[in-house]
């Protein structure tokens, strides 16, 4: 018996989920929860070379934006504590 996933006269659709990742998914199999079809009843050809053209980043959307968050926050220049040279004087009258 073949592999459902590597019947090449299969007929597939192409899901993907909130993260934006893909899936090769035979048609005859119903759609599990959290996926939608974005590609439907091809073949798994056209299937596979539509998710290589669409798919070129594998992080999921979560990751995406986790790390363009980080890179604000590390892009953002941090504020310089005050220095002042020389002697400095306090309210009881010392200088140091």
């Amino acid at each position: 018996m073949i592999n459902p996933l590597e019947n090449p006269d299969g007929v597939f659709h192409v899901l993907i989920n909130e993260e934006g990742q893909y899936s090769l998914w035979p048609a005859f199999i119903n759609v599990p929860a959290g996926w939608d079809v974005i590609r439907r009843e091809s073949t798994r050809k056209e299937c596979l070379d539509y998710i290589n053209e669409n798919w070129t980043d594998m992080r999921p959307k979560s990751l995406i934006k986790a790390m363009e968050a980080n890179s604000v926050v590390e892009a953002t220049p941090k504020k310089k504590k005050k220095t002042t040279s020389g002697p400095q004087s306090h309210s009881n009258g010392v200088v140091n």
